[in-house]
């Protein structure tokens, strides 16, 4: 699912408010996640899952192309952790 789609299904299911609202409101809960992690914190959705970040160290890499040694800086990544009921969900789903 892309972003214009969940804009969509959200309005189809909420008639009271119009795409341009709920625009909104999805730039502000993915904008406050971003926020939230780019200051080392971390973001529970209850039955949802769990964003947080993680560090990776400084390695050297290789470019796929040449095979050359390319140094890799160390940097953070955003990680998530499912929750114990999407878990469930999405093994029945299977």
């Amino acid at each position: 699912m892309i972003r214009s789609e969940l804009i969509k299904n959200l309005a189809e299911e909420n008639p009271g408010l119009s795409e341009r609202d709920i625009d909104a409101i999805v730039s502000v809960f993915f904008d406050e996640i971003v926020a939230r992690l780019a200051h080392d914190g971390r973001v529970e959705l209850r039955g949802f899952g769990a964003f947080s970040t993680r560090s990776r160290t400084a390695r050297t890499g290789r470019n796929p192309r040449t095979g050359e040694a390319v140094e890799v800086t160390a940097k953070r990544v955003p990680y998530f952790k499912p929750g114990k009921e999407m878990r469930a969900r999405l093994n029945l789903a299977g």
